[in-house]
Order: structure tokens, then C-alpha cells, then sequence
């Protein structure tokens, strides 16, 4: 399937291309679930969903889409200098045309500046939405007085700088608060991460910064799932679960692209995908020696239970990478973004009842 007239926010055309397995709309509608992805690369929120029996995507313009954080009522969307709030107007969702097509109806109502701090996790916590500050080596909160507010760093990490210090990247939430990060490497320098970005990563407990475990190759995407500590190994391609107490590691299966952003749903894992395009930061990494030039840029499905790909949504043309991978519970969401008319999608009101 193909997009051929599909626009960025500078009215340039992008001709997407992708093809999908034959068993993922099935998997879709058993869940009764959507699937969101982002990719900074074409600036871009997409949306999976199945109707009438047939998958069917959608894209949205959101400058430099990277993380996201879903829940029922809301979502946020991390961009290049700002974070985007959609609301869920539940009751307007089935009365947007064709009535009764939607059960979601998630629209644009507001977004705080923070300047390009290199958002990446993005997550719903007890009280607030927190964000992986990649750019000021910290977990940070909103604030209305600020750019945000700092509210973690490593014990390592010895000021608030715009430096990348140690690319910290990703959060696992437990009891709403974040409890586990993943950082390419524990360095107090400029970008220091960089120099040993093979094997330098590791997962850091929150607050105590305590090493959980190390020796990984970019990790990515920390999530607690059933009392366990899933993360992608992105520098191999891989999906590992790592125990705890231990810190023992233990692979999961390796994947057809570098990993990253993931989302888990019942006993299935939703993974991300990308190609390696950009040698400077990506290069040399063990991924590309296992597959070199076979690299895929999608959503793989993983049966976690018996531990195999049993399906995949492989873009052709058009993207490379993939960012950030969400669920949402809504199989029918409707997404109305800060830039309707570049999607080509109708504008939508939400009015008072009382309105007239």
C-alpha cells in the first residue's frame, strides 16, 4: 500500500510505502486496540487501527514527533522545541462524521514551549506527566514559570546543562512515579556518552541511581510488565528482559532493525524498528555486522510467550526510523493534530453543551 500525496508541514510530498502481515489486523481487533508510532525523521504521528475488518493508518504533522505517554482521557506528544496535550472528547466521538465510526476522539488543546531539550520518554505519572530531558540529563516535570522542572538526575551527572551528558533516554513507570532509566553510558562530560556507545549502557534505578545492569548497546525503552523489567538492546537489535535483583540479562529475541520504543499489551510486544542511516552516531554498532545492509524500519509484533516475531508492519519507502511505540484501549481513535489542514482532515469544535 502506498500514500502517494501524503504532505509535511512544509507542503512538501512524501510517497509512503508500506506493506503489513496478513495476521495484523486479526491481532488488532482481538485486542480491541490501536497501535500509535512516531518518527521525528518525516515529522510524523501515525495511527494503526482496523475498520471494517481492513487496517487502516493515518498520519499527522507534529515537528519532530518523538515520545509519547497515552492514557484514556489524554495524551502528550514530545516535539522538537515543544510538548503537544490532546484531549479525549468522549462524548463528541461518535457524533463525528460518519456518525458512530469512532470511539476516541483525541484533539489538540494546548502545548507548553520548552525549547529543544531532546524529549524522548514521555510517560503519565501519579500526579503529572513526566519527561526524559535527553539534552539536560535529567527526568523533569512542567511548569508554567520555567522551560521544566528538574526533578532527577545520575548521581554522576554533576550540573543541569544542555550537553547530553550520558543520553538518558528512556523511563519505566511503577506506582506512577519512575522507578528504572536506561543511559548509553554513566559520563559527566559533553556527549562523553559517544566514545563508548557499544557497550556503555545500562539501566539506573530511581532515585538511588544504583546500577541495575550494564553492558548494554544503546538501550532503549525500559518497561515494567507483569513484575518484569522488559528493554530493548537497541545496538543488537534485540528485546531482553533483565531481573532485578540480579541484574542478569536475558535475550528475549533479536529483531530486523535497531530497536526502539515499545509498547506491551497482553502477551504481545509492539517494537520498533528503524534502519541506520546516520554513521556518526549509529555506525559500528553489532546490529549492522548481523545484518549490514537487511535492516527493516516498522513495528515488529512478538509473541512474548513463546518468544518469536509473528508479525510485522514494514514501511518500503518514505521512513527510516521509528521512534516511540504506544497502545491505546480505543480500537476507533480520531486524531485531530495542531495542523488539520496540512493532514488534509476536516477541523473539529468542541463546544459547550449548552452552546447555541
Amino acid at each position: 500500500m502506498s500514500e502517494p500525496s501524503l504532505y509535511d508541514k512544509k507542503d512538501n510530498m512524501r510517497e509512503i510505502s508500506y506493506e503489513y502481515s496478513n495476521n495484523l489486523a486479526n491481532i488488532l481487533n482481538h485486542l480491541g486496540i490501536s497501535l500509535f508510532f512516531t518518527t521525528y525523521q518525516a515529522g510524523k504521528l501515525g495511527v494503526i487501527q482496523v475498520k471494517n475488518n481492513t487496517l487502516d493508518i493515518s498520519f499527522h504533522n507534529f515537528e519532530k514527533a518523538m515520545g509519547m505517554a497515552i492514557s484514556p482521557t489524554q495524551m502528550a506528544i514530545g516535539g522538537k522545541d515543544w510538548v503537544y496535550f490532546l484531549k479525549n472528547d468522549a462524548k463528541l466521538a461518535p457524533q463525528v462524521e460518519p456518525p458512530g465510526t469512532y470511539n476516541a476522539c483525541f484533539l489538540t488543546r494546548g502545548g507548553q514551549y520548552t525549547g529543544d531539550i531532546s524529549i524522548h520518554d514521555l510517560a503519565w505519572g501519579e500526579k503529572e506527566l513526566w519527561i526524559v530531558n535527553t539534552r539536560f540529563s535529567c527526568l523533569c516535570t512542567l511548569t508554567n514559570n520555567y522551560n521544566f522542572l528538574p526533578q532527577w538526575q545520575p548521581n554522576f551527572v554533576s550540573a543541569i546543562a544542555p550537553e547530553d551528558r550520558c543520553h538518558l533516554n528512556g523511563v519505566a513507570m511503577v506506582n506512577g512515579m519512575p522507578k528504572y532509566v536506561t543511559v548509553l553510558d554513566r559520563t559527566d562530560t559533553p556527549g562523553g556518552w559517544r566514545d563508548n556507545k557499544v557497550s556503555g549502557g545500562c539501566i539506573l534505578e530511581v532515585p538511588s541511581s544504583r546500577v541495575i545492569t550494564e553492558g548494554l548497546s544503546m538501550p532503549h525503552s525500559p518497561r515494567m510488565y507483569q513484575n518484569r523489567l522488559w528493554v530493548l538492546n537497541s545496538g543488537h537489535g534485540e528485546l531482553i528482559t533483565v531481573d532485578i535483583a540480579s541484574g542478569k540479562q536475558e535475550k528475549i529475541i533479536a529483531l530486523p532493525g535497531y530497536t526502539r520504543g515499545m509498547a506491551i499489551f497482553d502477551k504481545y510486544a509492539f517494537v520498533g524498528l528503524s534502519k541506520i542511516r546516520e554513521t556518526a552516531i549509529f555506525g559500528n554498532l553489532p546490529i549492522s555486522d548481523r545484518l549490514k545492509d537487511e535492516l527493516k524500519c516498522g513495528i515488529a509484533i512478538v509473541d512474548l510467550s513463546a518468544k518469536k516475531m509473528i508479525g510485522c508492519f514494514e514501511f518500503k519507502a518514505g521512513v527510516d526510523e521509528i521512534f516511540d511505540v504506544q497502545t491505546s484501549q480505543f480500537s476507533s481513535p480520531l486524531i485531530s493534530g495542531p495542523h488539520a489542514t496540512t493532514d488534509n482532515a476536516s477541523q473539529i469544535w468542541s463546544l459547550p453543551a449548552n452552546s447555541k
